[in-house]
């Protein structure tokens, strides 16, 4: 210091200190390293109870207090004598019997009239249940009088029963040449009377249904009664054209 101070030596002389701090400020941090990991390698020299409060789990919570008991409900059986809708044999004999005694029932009232039922001292030749019973019995109950159809409907089996005049068609000539046979059905209206009126062809061979009409025309049948009293039917009829021997 004495030297700098002085011209002739000034900016001569060199320090060391920049190095030396250099070096000091190294140790220190090395020291520092190493007392930070001597705690971390060597575990043992650690407190060993507060490790152990920091390792140990916490309590668990109680348990919950138990429920309250719910109150036992006593259920008194009847004994009774009937099981499953049929009586049982009883398991023993009663001391005591007790009878049931039914009330009669009161004699009917008889009026002054000596109607059954009526109100005592009631006019003579009562009627039973009063006055409106005597309305209810004397009046006439009128029944409906249902008209009855013009016409109806029947079945052929029906009307082959009311058959009194069957003719028989003629077999056409042409068509026993051409070997034709078959059935002919008829729309055909029966009158009060029992003529047949209105005959329509609804199937059969063109050849054998003239022959058909002609026959049906002639029959005649038994007047169909409904309700008793007779009405216009309308039914179908059929005839069958056979080849003997065909």
């Amino acid at each position: 210091m004495f030297e700098d101070s002085l011209i002739e030596s000034g900016g001569r002389l060199k320090t060391k200190r920049g190095l030396t701090s250099l070096i000091s400020f190294v140790i220190q941090i090395g020291i520092i390293c190493v007392m930070i990991l001597i705690p971390l390698i060597f575990t043992e020299a650690l407190p060993r109870t507060q490790l152990m409060t920091f390792l140990v789990a916490p309590p668990p919570p109680p348990p919950p207090p138990p429920p309250a008991a719910a109150p036992v409900k006593v259920v008194k059986q009847i004994q009774t004598d009937i099981v499953n809708g049929q009586l049982r044999t009883p398991t023993k004999i009663p001391q005591k019997v007790q009878m049931i005694k039914e009330e009669e029932a009161p004699p009917p009232v008889m009026a002054s009239s000596g109607v059954v039922g009526g109100v005592p001292g009631g006019v003579p030749g009562g009627q039973m249940g009063g006055v409106i019973g005597g309305i209810i019995s004397s009046t006439p109950v009128a029944v409906p009088h249902v008209a009855t159809p013009q016409r109806v409907r029947v079945s052929a089996g029906v009307t082959n029963g009311l058959l009194v005049k069957r003719v028989q068609p003629p077999y056409p000539p042409l068509a026993r040449q051409a070997r034709i046979q078959g059935t002919v059905v008829l729309q055909a209206e029966i009158s009060k009377t029992g003529d047949i009126q209105n005959l329509r062809l609804i199937s059969g061979h063109p050849m054998l249904a003239p022959a058909a009409i002609e026959a049906v025309k002639q029959w005649k049948y038994k007047p169909y009664l409904l309700n008793g009293e007779p009405v216009e039917v309308e039914t179908t009829v059929q005839v069958n054209f056979t080849l003997a021997g065909g």
